[in-house]
């Protein structure tokens, strides 16, 4: 039984969420493999050799492959899904995008962001909104799952020596082609990655507000900005920035909630969180219920006062 990571990367290095989706595979025992799909991704390649716990990285090497097209990418997937019981993915907008073509192809049915690995053939996922949790069991030959990576402790990136083996690439499909990517470029960490992230809800009242009042607080932390998704809708922050089901997954050591109610939207987004601070005037703000530390003030004296006293 051999599992098989479709690592996210850009060609030079892994992103983090590739080292969270290999300590899932690895609780479903066997050997790790990872397939790092790209162009002139050599150096991908070898960070992956590295990883604790891989046994085997597939270097697949073309240019139709260099930025991640989904029909490509699923195509190289299915050439070597033969070999494997399981093909995980990380539960990112690129494995979400990836993952349902490999399990239609496979005439399979997707496990959806697993965030438990009970046995090889059983895993655990949440259901309405993070409310309930599922245990699905699968008797598919090979099981196709997404990682929903706050779940998994990232493998370690360095301590593995996995031989590196060429394979070859698919043709292109033809079926799409890669136009551009217009990347934001930010001082602050990546949302889903960050350590610390400080978010504010619908009550901060405007962009300005939401800058005024948030930004120092989250340069005082070295902190990534997020938002509700109420506080999207309303033009306050960037959509990048949304914290919920239809948003970004975080569980950062960190999470600071201003003027945040706490919808079942937004708690299932953050609240694996470590450690969650609440900051809101109203008492019934369902945020609390989850919240480690609560403050029940004006949002707009007590985070001025809050990075004065840091």
């Amino acid at each position: 039984m051999t599992a098989l990571v479709i690592a996210e990367h850009d060609n030079a290095s892994l992103k983090a969420a590739t080292l969270n989706t290999v300590t899932a595979a690895a609780a479903a025992g066997g050997d790790v493999h990872v397939l790092v799909a790209g162009h002139n991704a050599g150096a991908a390649a070898a960070a992956a050799a590295q990883v604790a716990g891989v046994a085997k990285v597939l270097h697949a090497d073309a240019a139709d492959l260099a930025d991640g097209l989904a029909e490509n990418l699923a195509a190289q997937v299915i050439a070597l899904a033969s070999g494997y019981s399981h093909l995980l993915f990380p539960a990112t907008a690129s494995g979400k995008n990836v993952a349902p073509r490999v399990a239609a192809l496979l005439d399979v049915a997707q496990l959806s962001d697993v965030t438990k690995v009970v046995s090889a053939d059983t895993f655990e996922r949440p259901i309405y909104a993070g409310n309930a949790i599922a245990t699905v069991q699968s008797t598919d030959a090979v099981k196709v799952l997404t990682v929903r990576t706050t779940g998994f402790d990232a493998a370690a990136a360095t301590g593995g020596s996995a031989s590196v083996e060429s394979v070859a690439a698919v043709a292109n499909s033809g079926k799409s082609s890669f136009v551009g990517r217009e990347v934001t470029k930010s001082d602050r960490p990546e949302l889903t990655a960050a350590k610390i992230i400080v978010s504010g809800g619908r009550a901060l009242g405007s962009s300005e507000k939401f800058n005024e009042v948030l930004t120092p607080l989250a340069d005082k932390l070295g902190a990534a900005l997020g938002a509700s998704r109420a506080a999207v809708d309303a033009g306050y922050a960037p959509n990048d920035w949304q914290v919920g089901q239809t948003g970004k997954i975080v569980a950062p050591q960190l999470y600071v909630a201003c003027g945040i109610s706490g919808a079942i939207q937004h708690l299932a987004g953050m609240k694996d969180s470590k450690v969650i601070v609440a900051i809101n005037k109203d008492p019934e703000a369902p945020i609390f219920a989850v919240a480690d530390y609560s403050l029940e003030a004006d949002l707009f004296t007590a985070v001025p006062e809050l990075v004065k006293a840091l």
